[in-house]
């Protein structure tokens, strides 16, 4: 799978918030603040793995589609389903 520019940029931008936390943590910043960046961290994630799947879900249909094969497009989906469960 290729993955674009977009989600490379999303990861390091991940990566940055990353490092801010350990920089609070040096700081001995209050825990109410890197909990809640650890939460804006953790969201992030979230959304570059529901990306992710999703672009592989979709590659994975056109794929199928484009192969004059009658796949079984529901279990394509449910890979997919058990893709993001696994990810939390």
């Amino acid at each position: 799978m290729q993955y674009s520019d977009d989600m490379k940029r999303r990861l390091r931008r991940i990566e940055g918030q990353i490092g801010g936390v350990l920089r609070m943590m040096d700081q001995e910043k209050p825990c109410k603040d890197v909990v809640s960046q650890l939460s804006a961290i953790r969201s992030a994630i979230d959304r570059a793995t529901a990306y992710t799947v999703s672009r592989h879900l979709e590659q994975c249909i056109r794929e199928e589609l484009e192969s004059d094969q009658a796949g079984d497009t529901e279990k394509l989906v449910q890979e997919a389903i058990n893709l993001l469960v696994k990810s939390r």
